[in-house]
This record gives structure tokens, sequence and C-alpha cells, in this order.
């Protein structure tokens, strides 16, 4: 099972967006806002409760209470009334859109995906700086924009992911750590589990749970990612980059590289130094 945080990170990384307005906005105690009921939302949305509380009502039916640190990703094309406490309602807000128009049918990026995160330091200190440069018209500006989207974007998926993983989180970040270091041992799923005294079939769903992906995938795709590093930045051969990479067979890791890669190891090697 994939699980929606790493969903959402899959899609954003396979259709880029366009990022439009940012704001922080402040909503008065008590009152009804209603300003989307009648034209629906036209933009999706990261909003971001800062201060006091309010109820989100989408198309009638759906609500959810905001407080600080709660909000959601999504919500286009929705009818929306806003409903504040008696504290009023402080947020922060950022606009963006699917870059493709076949993308707007995608309903992970449009739908509504609510998480909760720490109002950290860090956090904050991204807000500031998409406010910053939120209505530079220059290329550079406009770069950095959309790269502060996406710091906050991994920001707020990562802190879903910890959140959903509370018991699990420090021991699969040791472990792609050990997988990072060691990834050129020979490995196994029950060499792995051993070392945090677990038995492969729980130390794999604990990991796949957290990364989306199983312990030995995640091993075979570091390595073929560093192996591809090696193809492209230096000379040496394939049987010493199948050793560096943790395979004794160097047919073997043609085969694997090239379900990886599409191609074998030494045509991919030749199409990049054609570019």
């Amino acid at each position: 099972m994939a699980y929606l945080y790493e969903q959402l990170a899959n899609e954003f990384l396979k259709l880029p967006v366009d990022v439009y307005g940012v704001f922080r906005s402040a909503k008065e105690a008590n009152q009804i806002f209603s300003g989307h009921v009648r034209q629906p939302t036209s933009k999706c949305a990261i909003l971001i409760g800062l201060r006091g509380q309010a109820d989100f009502i989408f198309n009638e039916t759906e609500c959810h209470r905001l407080t600080p640190g709660r909000g959601f990703v999504g919500a286009l094309d929705k009818r929306l009334e806003i409903r504040t406490g008696d504290e009023g309602f402080e947020y922060f807000l950022i606009h963006y859109l699917p870059a493709s128009v076949e993308a707007l049918n995608t309903k992970l990026l449009t739908e509504i995906s609510l998480f909760h995160v720490e109002l950290a330091s860090e956090l904050l200190q991204v807000q500031e700086q998409l406010l910053r440069v939120a209505s530079v018209p220059d290329s550079m500006g406009i770069l950095e924009k959309k790269s502060l989207f996406y710091r906050m974007l991994y920001m707020l998926l990562q802190s879903q992911r910890d959140l959903q993983n509370q018991g699990s989180s420090a021991l699969v970040d040791d472990a792609v750590a050990y997988i990072q270091t060691h990834y050129a041992e020979p490995l196994t799923l029950d060499k792995l589990a051993a070392r945090f005294q677990m038995k492969g079939k729980y130390f794999s769903y604990l990991f796949h749970k957290y990364t989306g992906i199983a312990p030995i995938d995640y091993l075979i795709r570091y390595r073929m990612n560093r192996a591809m590093e090696l193809l492209f930045s230096t000379d040496v051969s394939i049987h010493e980059i199948a050793e560096a990479v943790g395979y004794a067979d160097p047919n073997y890791f043609s085969r694997i590289y090239r379900v990886h890669a599409g191609m074998p190891p030494k045509q991919s090697r030749a199409q990049q130094r054609m570019r």
C-alpha cells in the first residue's frame, strides 16, 4: 500500500506546477465568508493555519476545522464557505496549478489532502522567504519562488510521514543511513532485519510504510543511481562499477541496470557522452 504522503510526492515529481499568489491573511472573529460559494476555487492551494480557528466547508458537505499547524493541499474547483471562531483565523496561503491541462484531472493534486505540521522556525522562515519573493517578476525571482514552494511541500509531506510513523521513523532512518553507507556489501533483507532484531517480513512492512518502497528495492535503486554516477563521471570498467556497487557478477549487474535505466550500462554511458 502506498501512503498518501508518498503518493502526493510521486505526483508532484511527475507533474510540474506553476506557483501563483502567496499570502498571509487574517479573518475576523465569528464571521462567515462565502466568496467561493457561488464562484468555486480556481486554483489549488497550500493553506496552513497560524492562529485561531476556522471551519472550512467544501461543497456544503465536507467540513474541516483548521487550527495552528493544520491545513490542506489541493482543493481546486470547490465551493467553499469559511466560518471563523472566537479568535478569528490567521493563515498562510500559496496558490498553484499543475502546469499542464491534462494534469488538472490528477485528483491527488487537486482534491483535499489534510496535514498537521509543527509551526517550527524553519517552516516559518520559508513562509517569510516566499512572501518576500511573491511579487518578484524576473526569472530568478520566479525560480526562487518555485524552489521555496517545493521546499515547503517537502516539509509538509515529511511531517506527515513522521506523524504517521512515530514508532518506527527513527528505526527506518537508521536503516536508510545504513543502506547508503554499506550498499556495496552483500546486503539481504534478513541481514538488514537482523540488525534491528526483527523478522524480515515485519521489518519490510515498517520500511515500506515509511518510505513507500521495500528495503531491497530501495537498495537496488540506490545502487543503480550510484552506478549511473560512476558511468557518467569516470572511465572505470563496467566490471569495476559492478563491484563498487555490490555486484560480483557484472552480467547480473548489467541485467539489473537495464531494468532500472531501460538500456545496458555501456549504451547508457555512450548516450550520455554524446550529449
